[in-house]
């Protein structure tokens, strides 16, 4: 359920249209897919040039290997298949699956993330969004207003905030404006940072929006707010 709590949380968040990360201006693909000072890294971090927009490899060393893609024991058995679990506090997003597996996932949280939680439904999907910087941002921002609602916003590609992919979160019809998307920010994957909601890997959102239909369960768990975001 959705308390009181969570529904001002959502109203203290509207002028943000939608949780997102401020876009980078040097983003540089990278050229080799190398290996982890974890291991190897697994095939499916590679890259992805059948793209719309080519996805480099993810960088080695960046992101720790707990938070790489991968099944594992439901911790969740009291869900169905098919749900979605936001654990925010740890780091980690669970697509539970039949026989008691979960895939996980490593995700970023930016203060956003930490400021609702509850029931939704993934009402809308988008393949390469595009991201429309809020007037409250553009007002601390000036140079972002190239982006703005009225200017249409950013195009798609490797530097928006919203990265490959963007799930839509609502509950009973009303958009939370929570958001699981995509980064092109690898290092923000087991981090908690200033802004943004439930940020993934490019490859896992993907990943995860592949595996995922309209109207699929999300339940995302309460948890406190870091003391570096506080």
């Amino acid at each position: 359920m959705i308390n009181r709590r969570n529904i001002l949380c959502a109203a203290s968040l509207m002028p943000l249209a939608g949780c997102v990360s401020l876009p980078r201006q040097d983003y540089q693909p990278l050229r080799l897919f190398a290996e982890s000072p974890d291991g190897p890294m697994p095939l499916h971090y590679g890259p992805l040039p059948l793209e719309q927009f080519p996805v480099p490899a993810v960088p080695p060393g960046v992101v720790e290997k707990k938070y790489w893609r991968r099944r594992t024991i439901s911790p969740f058995t009291q869900f169905a298949p098919g749900t979605i679990i936001v654990d925010p506090q740890s780091y980690y997003l669970y697509l539970i699956e039949p026989g008691e597996t979960a895939m996980r996932y490593g995700i970023g949280v930016g203060r956003q993330g930490f400021a609702w939680s509850g029931n939704a439904t993934i009402a809308l999907k988008r393949q390469w969004p595009r991201w429309k910087a809020p007037a409250s941002m553009i007002a601390r921002r000036p140079d972002l207003e190239p982006y703005s609602v009225a200017n249409g916003g950013m195009a798609p590609g490797l530097n928006n905030p919203l990265g490959a992919r963007a799930l839509y979160l609502f509950h009973n019809g009303v958009d939370t404006l929570y958001r699981i998307h995509g980064t092109p920010e690898a290092r923000s994957i087991g981090r908690a940072v200033s802004s943004g909601c439930i940020r993934m890997l490019n490859h896992d959102v993907i990943d995860l929006y592949g595996r995922v239909p309209i109207g699929a369960s999300v339940i995302v768990r309460q948890a406190q707010l870091p003391p570096q975001l506080a």
